[in-house]
């Protein structure tokens, strides 16, 4: 599993997709887009249509999976007797799929919640694939406090990240469309 991060507009998605093609090489690729695309502003429908353009022609089959992470199995077709099968799947982003768990009601689900349904749902994910690639957003750094909400948001999001990263076998960061590794487990040992 590989974990990519980076801020808004850091070049992470373009370096996520590149990445993934490169490990898959010729076996299937998945797309799991996470984010809700009905009822959504004019600029998250171009930020929509911006990704479906990078990957064209790319080889991604898209699994359009905004809740239920690991709901993308069956959609896969994928059995027990598939563990570990030759499948790569980049996941486009955990932020969203995040927001996605905690506001599906009118009563925000707990950070706790959230995080605990997340991971649960990434590891038996990971356990199908080959290689599963997370791409999530660093959001923690304007030093800006919000609303209770957005808070409880942060949390379940930075508690995520944190999990996904000792989960990893790589840690990315993507910094002005530059990869920095912050940890490889093939380095490390």
């Amino acid at each position: 599993m590989t974990l990519i991060l980076g801020g808004s507009g850091s070049g992470k998605s373009a370096y996520a997709e590149q990445y993934t093609m490169d490990i898959a090489k010729e076996n299937k690729k998945y797309y799991l887009a996470t984010m809700q695309a009905s009822d959504v502003d004019k600029e998250t429908q171009a930020r929509i249509e911006r990704h479906r353009m990078m990957r064209h022609g790319k080889g991604f089959i898209t699994i359009e999976q905004p809740l239920s992470i690991s709901g993308v199995l069956q959609k896969m077709e994928m059995t027990d007797s598939d563990v570990k099968a030759e499948n790569t799947a980049l996941l486009e982003c955990m932020s969203n799929l995040t927001a996605n768990e905690m506001f599906i009601d009118k009563i925000p689900q707990s950070h706790k919640v959230v995080t605990d349904k997340i991971i649960r749902e990434i590891q038996l994910l990971n356990k199908k694939l080959k290689h599963l690639v997370i791409v999530s957003n660093n959001v923690f750094e304007d030093g800006i406090r919000y609303d209770e909400d957005t808070m409880e948001y942060i949390k379940a999001l930075g508690s995520i990240n944190e999990q996904l990263a000792v989960m990893a076998d790589k840690v990315v960061e993507v910094v002005v469309g530059i990869p920095l590794c912050i940890y490889d487990a093939d380095i490390a040992e």
